[in-house]
């Protein structure tokens, strides 16, 4: 099983997960157990991907401290972007150095 799980649950289901988590909290003795139940009634794998899915809405909404969906986005882009340059920089690189010893060989 693979550790992310965006491939494996369209995003309506995630959304109505924590619709129903939100639901139902009430009426369990614990956030566990309520995501327990939202997990067996949907069919997804564990409680935990359903625990995930509520803590990163309540970060996204302000409600709890830690890094939103939009902010972890912007890096990943950032990263690709940062490894895009470097390759591009290394063949620049490369072909300067190539042609630095074109220009120094002595012309017949």
């Amino acid at each position: 099983m693979s550790g992310n799980t965006s491939t494996r649950y369209p995003p309506e289901l995630k959304a109505r997960a924590v619709r129903m988590f939100e639901e139902i909290r009430a009426d369990h003795a614990t956030d566990w157990q309520a995501m327990t139940k939202v997990a067996e009634l949907l069919g997804v794998s564990t409680a935990e991907t359903v625990r995930k899915w509520v803590r990163q809405v309540q970060v996204d909404q302000g409600v709890r401290p830690g890094v939103t969906s939009e902010e972890s986005a912007e890096v990943r882009r950032l990263k690709r972007e940062n490894a895009e340059l470097r390759r591009a920089n290394s063949i620049l690189k490369a072909a300067a150095a190539f042609f630095g010893a074109e220009l120094d060989r002595p012309s017949r």
